[in-house]
């Protein structure tokens, strides 16, 4: 599932092979923008954004794209043949002589002026992995809505940018708090800032996701996607609360041991 350091991943890789080059190849597979082409413009460079991508090209322009909940971008060599996907879920293509980058199932693709970005990242909040980290302004967002559930506010991408459904379950447990429990009574909420950033930088370079120090396969994870297992800390079995496990987006793991909340601050989640 991409998150803020799947992102930032893919854009580095997309960096690497096609900045100071020119385009010889720009295939946008969607109605607006079928009749763009960029071809012959060298891309600057390819930048991330929270859970956004934007690849600058001369001219002043963007291709903005968003991996949505099982996009990705990929890479081949030429002549070497393309396995993202079937055909029809490419959305977008960019090639120069070495490289060729394949946007499939991107739920947003568009193009726009480069002074014109705000448009599309403009609402977000501070990026854990970005340069305008700013620590102390993404926990007075957070704290700005004391009612709000903790694990919505941490998806809330205007408070801080990058986590997405696996942070939001394994940052609660890690902090060993419900995810619904209202910010205004998370015990040092800045330990929440601090993990978040901890987790997204130690994972940023990783394929695979470690949150408990562990990296063996089965093991990486404290709760996500463990619904019916026993927690790993008390041995009590993960739930899963949401409107329907397909939509993983709306999905929260938890322990309901290690991260009990006093009942009047915690209400039944959903499906749980």
């Amino acid at each position: 599932m991409p998150e803020g350091d799947t992102v930032w991943r893919t854009a580095d890789a997309l960096h690497r092979a096609l900045a100071d080059r020119p385009l010889t190849r720009s295939d946008l597979r969607v109605p607006k923008l079928a009749t763009k082409d960029l071809t012959g413009r060298r891309v600057i460079g390819v930048v991330p954004r929270g859970k956004h991508l934007l690849t600058r090209v001369e001219g002043g322009l963007t291709l903005h794209s968003h991996l949505g909940m099982d996009g990705s971008w990929r890479l081949y060599a030429p002549g070497e043949r393309w396995r993202g996907g079937p055909q029809h879920q490419i959305r977008a293509v960019l090639a120069n002589a070495d490289r060729t980058a394949v946007g499939y199932r991107l739920p947003a693709l568009d193009l726009l002026r480069t002074t014109d970005e705000a448009r599309v990242v403009g609402h977000l909040g501070p990026d854990l992995l970005g340069p305008d980290w700013d620590p102390e302004e993404a926990l007075r967002r957070l704290l700005a809505e004391p009612g709000r559930a903790v694990g919505e506010a941490v998806l809330d991408q205007r408070n801080l940018a990058g986590i997405g459904n696996v942070y939001k379950s394994e940052l609660c447990f890690a902090l060993r708090v419900s995810p619904w429990l209202p910010v205004s009574l998370l015990p040092e909420p800045e330990r929440l800032v601090a993990l978040a950033k901890r987790f997204l930088e130690a994972n940023k370079t990783r394929t695979a996701r470690v949150t408990t120090g562990d990296p063996r396969p089965g093991r990486q994870l404290w709760v996500y996607g463990r619904d019916g297992r026993a927690c790993r800390r008390c041995g009590a079995l993960v739930r899963v609360a949401g409107r329907a496990v397909a939509e993983r987006e709306r999905v929260t793991y938890w322990c309901p041991r290690c991260q009990a909340a006093p009942p009047e601050t915690s209400p039944i989640p959903p499906n749980g």
